[in-house]
């Protein structure tokens, strides 16, 4: 074989190795265009299928020390608000004092519905950071956030007083959350609803 040959036959043999150092590089490429967008798009603009269908059955026992559970019947006759959280989830615990703000507030009631949580630890959580919610439900193996299109945690549904779900917010609530969108909703369902008991 020459000299010529050689050369040859090694610049063929290193073609392929260009494309394997090629493919990191893509995929972090895309994966950098997936986290900008994320950066670029709020969670809690992502469509549900729930907007507007009235909420799933279900019934669930209380969260443990708690006497009170929550089932769908709980939820109508008056608007509320449905919360998903855990113990284990870090942005409840941001939320969290947005919410014990609210329920001494008095605007609207609000109903937990907890998402694959140790009894023990759910317990803990609220008897240490405090228990914003009128009634709380244990969704211990998450059957009933699925039927409620829980994509994670922390999640909050507007409940209108017939039940139907009215919104979604994905993601922590902020207090700018409440005083723009929740809230001003909240108001503006109570009214229809006492329109609807009291025509004219």
């Amino acid at each position: 074989m020459t000299g010529t040959e050689r050369t040859r036959g090694g610049s063929s043999s290193a073609q392929p190795r260009g494309w394997i150092f090629a493919i990191p590089l893509s995929v972090a490429l895309l994966l950098g265009s997936v986290f900008y967008w994320g950066l670029s798009n709020s969670t809690d603009d992502l469509p549900s299928t729930m907007i507007g269908r009235e909420v799933p059955e279900f019934d669930l026992p209380p969260v443990k020390g708690r006497s009170l559970g929550l089932s769908d019947g709980d939820l109508y006759g008056e608007v509320s608000l449905v919360n998903v959280f855990a113990s284990w989830c870090v942005a409840c615990r941001e939320e969290h004092p947005n919410f014990m703000a609210l329920e001494q507030s008095g605007a609207v009631p609000i109903h937990g519905l907890n998402y694959k949580d140790q009894p023990a630890d759910a317990a803990e959580w609220l008897d240490t950071l405090g228990d914003p919610y009128t009634r709380t439900g244990a969704d211990i193996d998450g059957r009933v956030a699925i039927d409620w299109g829980v994509y994670g945690v922390p999640e909050t549904f507007v409940v209108g007083a017939d039940g139907t779900i009215a919104y979604k917010h994905i993601g922590p609530v902020t207090q700018s959350d409440l005083d723009r969108k929740i809230l001003p909703l909240v108001r503006e369902l109570q009214a229809a609803a006492k329109e609807k008991r009291n025509p004219g």
